[in-house]
């Protein structure tokens, strides 16, 4: 008579090592946060919470291994995960769902917030939600007087050229938000961020049409692997402005 093979009980021994070290890394992350850890025990640690008497670490290690980093493994599609052998939907639901807390959490802090002051936290949302997509991907962001995001949208996708972007649009979305200035942000899926000829063209042609409207463009942000250019800080912005008002005389 054919049986299946019975899975051999983990040992008491086996049950105590990983209970202890589990609670060892409670004990790391309640004493000093996620600063003290290595990428692969903050997945470890992330895995725990989907599974039970188990060991995680393998798991995590070989996610660090696949994906290269912690930004890799918390990005990667969840049936990417799930083909490493002991990583579960419901782990992947927990690491998607502390994926999704963290961007959310990055908007909130963007919003409301004067830009002036938190562009580095522009930055930080941008890379978090644009670095990985495998389209360029132009975002807007919609300003009130007082330069404080109040809404943030995706507009266009694809190939970015001058007649992809269409400043009427970004112009009627403004004034649908009653926005006084405007951030644009797209991203390069080659992972270097230099802008192209034809990204400053863009720039220029919407940084004419805000001045034509009266609404006014703080910077267009160009998200890489990690890095990103600001035209604003370059002076692009402060340049294309002068280059309009030349125009009026």
């Amino acid at each position: 008579m054919h049986q299946e093979p019975q899975e051999i009980p983990e040992s008491i021994d086996s049950q105590l090592l990983w209970e202890g070290h589990r609670a060892r890394l409670r004990e790391k992350f309640n004493k000093s946060g996620l600063a003290a850890f290595l990428d692969y025990e903050i997945i470890e640690l992330l895995l725990t919470l989907g599974t039970s008497r188990k060991d995680c670490k393998p798991q995590a290690k070989e996610a660090i291994n696949r994906f290269k980093n912690l930004r890799g493994v918390l990005e990667a599609p969840a049936e990417e995960l799930q083909k490493i052998r002991g990583i579960t939907p419901y782990n992947t639901f927990v690491i998607k769902l502390v994926q999704e807390l963290a961007r959310e959490f990055l908007k909130e802090q963007l919003l409301n917030k004067p830009y002036c002051k938190s562009s580095k936290e522009v930055f930080d949302y941008l890379c978090l939600s644009m670095r990985d997509l495998k389209k360029e991907t132009f975002k807007v962001m919609f300003l009130n007087a007082q330069n404080q995001v109040i809404e943030v949208e995706n507009l266009f996708e694809g190939t970015l050229t001058v007649s992809a972007v269409y400043p009427r649009e970004i112009v009627e979305k403004a004034i649908k938000h009653n926005a006084a200035s405007l951030i644009f942000a797209h991203n390069h899926p080659s992972g270097n961020p230099e802008p192209s000829d034809n990204d400053k063209q863009i720039t220029r042609d919407l940084v004419f049409a805000g001045n034509i409207m009266q609404i006014k463009v703080l910077d267009h942000i160009i998200i890489g692997n990690n890095r990103y250019f600001s035209f604003a800080d370059k002076g692009l912005i402060e340049e294309y402005d002068k280059d309009f008002l030349n125009l009026k005389k």
